[in-house]
C-alpha cells in the first residue's frame, strides 16, 4: 500500500492513552513528523501539539471534521488496531510510539504484539521504558547497572549475549516458559537471537544509545 507519510528521519506515532511529559521531552528533537492514531490527536492537543496526519477508524477522535488542513485518513476495517494502521502506512527508519500502552491492559498487549510482528523498526515508549523488537544482533553502549529485559513473543533459540550480569547464552525462551526480564548490564551489551520475535526493554534514559544501535542495524 502507498504510505500516508514518508520521511528519511524517525516519525512519532501517538495513541489515545494519556501522554507522559517526561517521555515527550525525551523524544523531542529525535523525530521529523507526528502522526496521530485516531484519538491520539486529542491527546496531542492537550500538549499544544499538532499532528501532520491522523490515521485510524475514527471511532474515538473528537470532531473528525474539525482538524482543518491536517489530513485525516479514515480506515474503516476492523481487522487491525489503529496502531497497526499507522505502522503499516508510515515509511520511516524508526517509528517512535507513545500513548499506546498506558490506558488499558489489553491495549498494551496489542501494542506489544504490533511491535513484535511489524517489519518496521518500532520503539514503544512509556512508563519510563523503551521497547523494541530484536532484529538479529544488537550492540548497546550502556553503563553498568542498567536494567535490560528480554521478553520472547514466541519460541527462541540460539541466544548469545555479552555484557549481561546473568548470561542468556544457549537458553531457549518462550512466553509461557523461560523469559529474560530484569537482567542487568555489566557494561556495553551485545545480544543475538534466532527464532521468533523477542522484545528488548531498557530504561528511557537509554534512548540515545538505542537509536545509535538501531541505526547501525539498518
Amino acid at each position: 500500500m502507498k504510505p500516508v507519510l514518508t520521511s528519511p528521519r524517525p516519525v512519532l506515532l501517538v495513541g489515545g492513552a494519556p501522554l507522559e511529559g517526561e517521555t515527550l521531552a525525551a523524544l523531542h528533537g529525535h523525530y521529523s513528523h507526528i502522526v496521530a492514531a485516531d484519538g491520539g490527536a486529542d491527546q496531542l492537543a492537550q500538549h499544544d501539539l499538532r499532528p501532520d496526519a491522523i490515521i485510524g477508524d475514527l471511532d474515538s477522535l473528537h470532531a473528525p471534521d474539525s482538524w482543518g488542513d491536517i489530513p485525516v485518513h479514515h480506515i474503516a476495517e476492523q481487522d487491525s488496531t489503529d496502531f497497526d494502521k499507522c505502522v503499516s502506512r508510515v515509511d520511516a527508519p524508526i517509528l517512535f510510539a507513545v500513548g499506546f500502552n498506558g490506558a488499558r491492559l489489553d491495549h498494551g498487549l496489542a501494542a506489544f504484539s504490533t511491535v513484535a510482528q511489524s517489519p518496521a523498526t518500532v520503539v514503544l515508549a512509556g512508563g519510563g521504558d523503551l521497547c523494541c523488537r530484536l532484529q538479529g544482533r544488537i550492540a548497546l553502549d550502556i553503563g553498568a547497572g542498567t536494567r535490560v529485559s528480554l521478553f520472547p513473543m514466541g519460541q527462541t533459540t540460539g541466544v548469545h549475549s555479552r555484557g549481561l550480569r546473568w548470561s542468556v547464552d544457549g537458553l531457549e525462551m518462550a512466553p509461557a516458559a523461560r523469559i529474560g526480564t530484569s537482567n542487568e548490564a555489566t557494561g556495553p551489551v551485545e545480544v543475538e537471537m534466532v527464532g521468533e520475535a523477542v522484545l528488548l526493554i531498557v530504561p528511557l534514559d537509554c534512548l540515545s544509545p538505542l537509536i545509535t544501535a538501531l541505526k547501525a542495524q539498518s
